[in-house]
């Protein structure tokens, strides 16, 4: 009985002494849990699948567990990796003091079984406490009334005790097998590890800097924001890559300029600062590209998921200028007339006022340009490349959407706004010539049409023959080409549900049942031909799905932020104990405690900030394609974005400078006690 006891007593012995190294280990475990439980329990609860977007809000917490178990995977192996280093003598002078590997190993697994077993238990205790109150939470940013209640979802708790189990699993296996390659000696000396001088790799300095470039160039470069969303992610690979390789080649050559350097390292506090972290650099930078990188990644995630969720009004505005729009392919005058009769109609019914209407017929061409020509584009094999749309609107479509008379004299005559680069005074689409009259400075119909190409051009014809020979000529050309759409936009009188329940009427209204025998069988269907929306119903939709991003966005930014503060404080106290002999060495040399001080904190600057700067660098050359992808996604407000990143940086840069201000002090007290 006390020999079976003596190996769990030891771990728990263990688990105590290093607690200043396991609590943060702890506390990462624990946050990674209580996060999937959260997502997995709102997730699989019941309501949502009776709610509007609910399958939205579904997909968002797949999502983000997907994301969870992947991030917990990896930061609690690098974690570990911390741990075991630091403890490396220890277990090398428990196998020299008699206790066999075999022993170790089972020492090894009660660890692993404790920390496993009390991450996974508190980590789902806190998540069933805040679950509650993070569906509270989500409700609120979707505009949802919260719901009363409180449940558990046992399959959620039973899913993350089985995927925390298989990663501990592999932590162990990973310690196991350390521990197997390794001698005594080496685990005596396994702390000390990496301590030679690195050399200046050239090759990977330059691999750091193509691959940071490309990155760049790409975030620059990309214009259409159709072609940004694969290209992001081709961007971010590029950027991590040549973070890594810049920081662990890029630092080396800094520190070994700066030891170059007489005036600036003969002194004391730069001289001890730079002389341990250069030999130390290929941890350091593992470490610090680390930090840019989670760094980065929450700058970026927070401000765009802020921006949208603030935006919302902006892109409501742009995506519905009034509160009903009604449309249809090809209509003619007699359809169009139909339609504002029933419009009329259901008013009528529902007592409400129509204010604000405007009626204008418009045609969507894609099209090849080949300087201020635009050809048929038949080849699409290599999809959006070299497309430009085209947008054509009569002048009286013009004058109905922005109060001003165009002033076209001849069909050929136009007006024309192009969104990127401009065209000359004539221009010919699929044969037919225009005479530019006026280049137009705004864009009269929306910027949510711009959003998705950047060479888009906006054109106001003479008349509706025009149009209907441009379309004619389309499908000549093109064997399925797009219809003239007929646009009604109005504004109505009423509450948010009465213009909702008017919208809704109205399409019943509008939709067109027939008869249909099929297989011998005879049904009624009902077909929708004439599309409407109210901007109510969009606003509804826009808040459950930019709630949802923004919900994600700060779960995993503020388990990316407990992410990049564990990896810091555990750089920190592992350099502690490192330099801990060496400043004790210094100091009987000759350097006093305040030059200990100065020197720690010359040391920990030197580096400490340089994450944040690159993080800020990074974020400042995405900006470009960001806002492209913000674009895909209706908005278009470029300046809300730019308060949103800035702020985020702003109040990022202080948490950063307090987590500086704790981990700087804890190193301190261990290379002081000597």
């Amino acid at each position: 009985m006390r020999k079976a006891a003596f190996y769990p007593k030891i771990a728990l012995t263990n688990i105590k002494n290093n607690r200043k190294f396991y609590i943060p280990y702890l506390l990462t475990c624990m946050a990674s849990v209580a996060t999937m439980y959260i997502m997995l329990f709102i997730n699989s609860n019941e309501g949502l699948k009776n709610m509007l977007g609910g399958d939205y809000i579904q997909v968002f917490m797949a999502l983000g567990c997907i994301i969870v178990g992947i991030f917990a995977t990896i930061v609690l192996f690098y974690t570990n990796s911390f741990l075991m280093k630091r403890r490396k003598k220890e277990l090398g002078l428990y196998n020299i003091l008699g206790m066999e590997k075999r022993h170790i190993a089972i020492v090894l697994f009660f660890e692993t079984i404790f920390t496993g077993l009390a991450t996974i238990v508190l980590g789902l205790i806190t998540g069933i406490l805040l679950s509650k109150l993070s569906f509270a939470m989500l409700f609120r940013l979707l505009k949802f009334p919260v719901p009363f209640g409180f449940n558990i979802s046992f399959s959620s708790m039973g899913i993350i005790a089985v995927l925390f189990a298989a990663i501990f699993l592999l932590i162990l296996m990973s310690n196991l097998f350390q521990i197997r390659l390794n001698n005594p000696i080496q685990l005596l000396q396994g702390g000390n590890v990496g301590q030679r001088e690195p050399k200046s790799k050239i090759l990977l300095a330059i691999v750091g800097v193509l691959a940071l470039g490309g990155g760049y160039a790409i975030a620059i470069l990309t214009k259409s924001p159709l072609a940004a969303i694969p290209l992001f992610f081709l961007a971010v690979i590029l950027v991590i890559i040549g973070t890594y390789c810049l920081f662990t080649a890029g630092s080396i050559v800094l520190l070994k300029a700066l030891r170059k350097n007489t005036r600036y390292y003969y002194k004391t506090k730069h001289f001890t600062s730079v002389s341990g972290m250069i030999y130390r650099m290929k941890q350091n930078a593992a470490g610090l590209s680390n930090i840019c990188i989670l760094s980065t990644m929450v700058l970026v995630m927070v401000s765009t998921t802020v921006s949208l969720y603030i935006g919302i009004e902006d892109i409501i505005a742009t995506s519905y200028p009034y509160d009903v729009s009604v449309w249809g392919n090809n209509q003619s005058d007699e359809q169009i007339s139909e339609i504002l009769g029933t419009i009329e109609n259901v008013a009528s019914q529902k007592g409400i006022e129509v204010k604000t209407m405007v009626s204008y017929t418009e045609l969507d061409l894609a099209a090849e340009r080949q300087g201020d020509i635009f050809l048929p584009k038949l080849d699409r094999s290599n999809g959006i490349s070299g497309l430009s749309l085209i947008l054509f609107v009569t002048q009286n479509g013009y004058y109905q959407l922005t109060g001003q008379e165009a002033n076209l004299e001849s069909p050929s005559d136009i007006l024309i706004y192009s969104s990127d680069i401009p065209v000359g005074d004539e221009i010919t689409v699929l044969d037919f010539d225009f005479n530019v009259v006026q280049h137009l400075d705004t864009l009269p119909f929306g910027d949510g049409y711009s959003a998705w190409q950047v060479d888009s051009h906006y054109i106001v014809v003479y008349d509706m023959e025009v149009l209907n020979s441009l379309y004619k000529k389309q499908t000549e050309v093109y064997e399925t080409s797009y219809m003239p759409e007929t646009h009604i936009q109005f504004d109505i009188s009423g509450t948010k549900e009465e213009k909702k329940a008017f919208a809704d009427t109205l399409r019943e209204a509008l939709a067109v049942t027939e008869t249909v025998t099929e297989n011998g069988e005879t049904y009624t269907a009902t077909y929708y031909h004439i599309y409407v929306e109210s901007r109510q119903a969009g606003e509804d939709e826009f808040y459950i799905l930019y709630g949802g991003f923004l919900f994600l966005g700060i779960f995993l930014g503020l388990l990316f932020m407990l992410a990049t503060i564990m990896i810091i404080y555990y750089k920190q106290i592992t350099e502690g104990y490192e330099d801990k002999e060496r400043f004790s060495i210094m100091q009987k040399v000759g350097m006093s405690r305040q030059e200990v001080k100065s020197s720690i904190k010359s040391q920990v600057l030197t580096v400490f900030f340089l994450p944040l700067i690159t993080a800020g660098v990074h974020v400042c050359f995405a900006f470009p394609i960001i806002t492209k992808l913000l674009a895909t996604l209706q908005l278009t407000n470029v300046s809300l974005y730019t308060l949103c990143a800035v702020g985020t940086f702003a109040i990022f840069a202080l948490c950063y400078a307090a987590i500086y201000a704790l981990t700087a002090k804890a190193y301190y007290k261990i290379v002081r006690h000597y």
